[in-house]
């Protein structure tokens, strides 16, 4: 894989406060998508822009999280993030949410499989 490859992606819809940095009012958006290096961030802010930087808070099983990152690109839909971990503590937080969200999906696969089950 080369360093412009993305890394995959795991679909998800979180809802993510974000500011821009040493702005004084929150946005918010969805996260549509997630990576370990980056995300899909769905929002309506026309003013964010390439190179912007922003900081992502989530909730995680009832824990607030906050992540640095900078917007690789945007449009009036959206916008491409790229996460700048300070340290192996930030990298844990976006690893933390993909497993979060695989488990999540896992479950309802588990639930699903047992109502075919009974119903087959």
């Amino acid at each position: 894989m080369t360093e412009q490859s993305p890394s995959p992606r795991i679909p998800l819809k979180l809802e993510v406060e974000y500011r821009k940095s040493y702005g004084r009012s929150a946005d918010y958006g969805l996260l549509k998508n997630i990576s370990i290096t980056g995300a899909f961030l769905e929002h309506e802010n026309e003013a964010l822009k390439a190179s912007d930087k922003v900081c992502i808070t989530f909730k995680v099983g009832g824990r607030v999280r906050k992540i640095n990152a900078s917007i690789i690109w945007s449009n009036g839909k959206g916008a491409g993030i790229k996460f700048l971990p300070a340290n192996n503590r930030d990298v844990q937080i976006v690893d933390d949410l993909m497993y979060f969200v695989e488990s999540k999906r896992e479950g309802r696969r588990d639930v699903l499989d047992d109502i075919f089950r009974q119903a087959g």
